[in-house]
């Protein structure tokens, strides 16, 4: 493993995670978020815990990165980045989004979305890992 592209790599999945984060909660799925029925499901403290999710985001970057710098095929370039942030997406995803269903009253619909959502952004995280933790080109001979 290289140490020094298994950082940055750790790190670039973080910034896209975070990014595509913001984009889906706070944009698309707001106004969701802010119906009647939701709005009541919040910590009202919550913007005030928000750094936990932070810091969890940013330990799973690296888990995320050395799982994958684990099984490193090294051949696959993005598409072998797409595969596998496409199957912990669904790793991840599925009982998320089924627990959450089963666990809160949210609308089903909610659920399906935030599985869509969860699966798309593993994807372009594991596409980010695999654009960064690519093979050191060989010296020249």
């Amino acid at each position: 493993m290289d140490k020094k592209r298994y950082v940055l790599a750790s790190l670039v999945v973080f910034v896209v995670y975070m990014v595509f984060d913001l984009l889906v909660h706070n944009g698309i799925l707001s106004s969701t978020y802010e119906s009647e029925p939701l709005r009541r499901l919040w910590r009202p403290d919550m913007a005030d815990k928000i750094w936990i999710m932070w810091v969890a985001t940013f330990i799973w970057s690296f888990l995320f990165a050395l799982i994958y710098t684990k099984g490193y095929e090294g051949r696959g370039g993005v598409m072998e980045g797409f595969r596998y942030g496409f199957w912990i997406g669904l790793l991840m995803s599925i009982p998320m989004a089924c627990g959450s269903y089963a666990l809160y009253q949210i609308p089903y619909s909610l659920a399906v979305q935030w599985f869509i959502f969860g699966t798309v952004q593993t994807v372009l995280c594991g596409i980010a890992l695999a654009a960064v933790y690519k093979p050191a080109k060989p010296p020249v001979a």
